[in-house]
């Protein structure tokens, strides 16, 4: 039975590794921008992956501010938690609030049963760029990065992909990495301002360079957008446009 097990392991862990190979679409981080990005592609019938550093889903999602577990999304967002069926009050016009461990876990659900696969304790090391195009990621264990420098020698590995999405929030991981080559500009967050910032992180989600599309928190991080607090909508209504841009670039 132990040898069942591991081998049962090891037998999907390999297919879904061989099926990254060669992906439609990389997500670069599990909060809820890039649940929800996912979640739009994979219904389309795109390969997508999510990459994520943590071992764990749902990034911020799973909690308001200050380790409070209520969450808040304001209008129309509250349309994608109907769709979902995640439950919620309204609190006032045009705010509503929502428990976080139902709506993250619920988003995780859906996210994974529309075909979405997922890569955890793994950080993007860098991106594939042929023809002045992103076009996939590096990657590696996130337990590498606790290794001494002067003792790691543990290469990454490369996966191929038609377009990869920044959603990994502060960090603009995938966005540092092409504005130290200089081929993108990265502005850093401005002060907070919820209304104007939910609606330049949804209006400035776009892609950014042929084959890399930002779309959440990165979104205010690379344009130098307003920071918003502890809320949510942007982050969902941002992951929605975000799909929306790939799937018409590849109708096309």
């Amino acid at each position: 039975m132990e040898r069942a097990i591991t081998k049962t392991l090891l037998d999907k862990f390999y297919s879904d590794l061989s099926q990254a190979l060669s992906a439609d679409v990389f997500v670069i981080g599990a909060g809820p921008s890039g649940l929800v990005c996912a979640r739009e592609l994979a219904k389309n019938g795109l390969r997508v992956f999510v990459i994520e550093q943590n071992n764990y889903l749902g990034g911020g999602f799973w909690i308001g501010g200050y380790y409070m577990n209520t969450i808040t999304i304001r209008e129309p967002a509250n349309k994608l938690f109907d769709e979902l069926q995640i439950p919620y009050e309204k609190v006032e016009d045009g705010l509503y609030a929502s428990y976080g461990p139902i709506a993250c876990s619920k988003l995780i659900y859906e996210t994974a049963i529309s075909g979405v696969k997922f890569l955890q304790l793994t950080y993007l090391d860098d991106v594939i760029i042929k023809n002045n195009r992103v076009s996939g990621v590096v990657i590696n264990w996130s337990p590498t990065r606790a290794l001494p420098r002067s003792i790691t020698c543990v290469d990454p590995v490369a996966l191929e992909s038609k377009f990869v999405v920044d959603a990994s929030g502060h960090d603009a991981v995938v966005v540092q990495k092409l504005a130290k080559r200089n081929l993108v500009e990265i502005k850093g967050l401005g002060p907070l301002n919820v209304e104007v910032s939910e609606e330049n992180v949804v209006k400035y989600t776009s892609e950014i360079y042929p084959g890399l599309v930002v779309c959440g928190m990165a979104v205010a991080e690379t344009f130098g957008l307003n920071r918003m607090g502890p809320t949510f909508s942007a982050m969902l209504l941002s992951g929605k446009k975000a799909a929306e841009i790939i799937l018409r670039e590849i109708k096309k």
